[in-house]
């Protein structure tokens, strides 16, 4: 299975700090299907260096069962340069870039490093170049950087993310062109579980693959959110089962082979995690 094929099965994905080795040991046990190392925003400037030492030791020890990533700091970080040096030989599934606005922007970190990215799009330039940086030959799927991009446009977005619409779309939009998972932005309201539940499933139904997180208190609720249900399950194996090829009628409504790829999907998917 390819790493785009296995990052498709990534329900939830967890950023935790390369520094709180509490918290990447206990991220052992968790129910995530993939966990980010995080060296940019949760690093303080004066434990950079410490951080790119522990995310390399803690990925060669292994996280069973799960992806592994490494975020780097920004391509315009006076980090990046040592980031890179650091994890050329990392055993880390893939690599997150910040803040990427183009195409172009990939073309020489990605040279040196020895696995594909997943770019983050947190700001206007990014959403307008999207198509292009998600068909780089180096990137494997996008993650949105939704606080950045309120940040940076000046949207306040409302209680169901209202005037955000146009820039999550524009990124599944251009992941499933070019046959690429996208990744939902985190939700920073860490006791509004309700809020948590309701923006997945609004993910969900835009087209997002999975959620990324930043408390283990969320991991459940997008688990959930992202996982085919029991009901889509049962309806998948009976449209796998009632299929004979070409449009047919099932169940009141009309199926034809794409409904069956679909189904497909949705039992791999129900079937698989994505360090599996």
């Amino acid at each position: 299975m390819t790493l785009v094929e296995k990052l498709k099965l990534v329900r939830t994905a967890m950023y935790v700090p390369a520094i709180n080795g509490r918290a990447l040991e206990k991220a052992r046990g968790l129910d995530v299907d993939m966990l980010i190392i995080d060296l940019e925003d949760s690093v303080p400037a004066d434990r950079k260096a410490e951080a790119r030492e522990a995310a390399v030791a803690e990925v060669a020890k292994g996280f069973p069962g799960k992806l592994v990533a490494i975020r780097l700091n920004g391509l315009d970080s006076p980090e990046i340069e040592a980031d890179i040096i650091a994890v050329e030989r990392s055993a880390a599934d893939c690599f997150v870039l910040p803040k990427v606005e183009s195409a172009a922007d990939l073309d020489a970190p990605t040279q040196r490093l020895p696995n594909p990215v997943l770019a983050m799009i947190e700001g206007p330039l990014g959403l307008y170049n999207c198509r292009e940086i998600a068909a780089h030959r180096s990137v494997a799927g996008l993650i949105a950087g939704v606080n950045d991009i309120c940040a940076d446009m000046g949207i306040r977005p409302g209680p169901n993310r209202e005037g955000l619409e146009l820039a999550l779309q524009t990124m599944v939009l251009a992941a499933a062109a070019a046959g690429k998972p996208a990744f939902d932005g985190v939700n920073n309201k860490l006791d509004d579980m309700s809020g948590l539940d309701a923006e997945c499933r609004q993910g969900r139904a835009y087209g997002f693959t999975g959620k990324t997180l930043i408390h283990p208190n969320q991991i459940a609720i997008a688990n959930t959110a992202f996982g085919p249900s029991v009901e889509e399950i049962a309806a998948a194996e009976a449209i796998i089962a009632a299929s004979t090829g070409g449009a047919q009628r099932h169940e009141g409504k009309m199926i034809e082979s794409m409904h069956v790829e679909q189904a497909r999907r949705t039992i791999e998917r129900s079937r698989h995690t994505a360090g599996s």
